[in-house]
């Protein structure tokens, strides 16, 4: 009985061991052109249901309280899309200068300018009880 109930606990855990081991096994399921279609599954209904299902679980209280706060979502993108990446290029220049390989540069630019990915953000979010509403900005 004990057992069962850690399963239910950790069934989150559990199944991301048997979606590895499953993958390990038979790789042709999710590899591109398989029975999952990866690149149409993943690409578009993925990311789209897990925006819908944190949408819906939001409380309109939150969400309206999140919006009153505009000049801090404003400060949070102009930091995220506007200052990090000038940052990222102005310590670029001072870098290249040096003997850093040409490509490392432009791996680091190309990661510099990118938004962190929302969606990861969400659920991490979302699993530790944190507040998501201010997330989707």
């Amino acid at each position: 009985m004990r057992l069962l109930e850690r399963m239910r606990k950790e069934w989150f855990m559990i199944g991301i061991v048997v979606a590895i081991a499953g993958a390990k096994l038979k790789p042709s399921v999710g590899a591109n052109g398989g029975p999952l279609k990866p690149e149409i599954t993943v690409s578009y209904i993925a990311v789209a249901t897990i925006f819908l299902n944190s949408g819906l679980s939001l409380k309109t209280e939150e969400l309206t309280s999140a919006l009153v706060h505009l000049k801090l979502h404003l400060f949070i993108q102009i930091f995220t899309l506007a200052f990090f990446p000038a940052t990222i290029w102005l310590f670029l220049q001072l870098l290249s200068i040096t003997s850093i390989n040409e490509w490392l540069l432009k791996g680091l630019q190309t990661v510099g300018c990118m938004p962190p990915p929302v969606s990861s953000a969400v659920i991490l979010t979302k699993a530790v009880g944190g507040n998501e509403v201010s997330l989707g900005d």
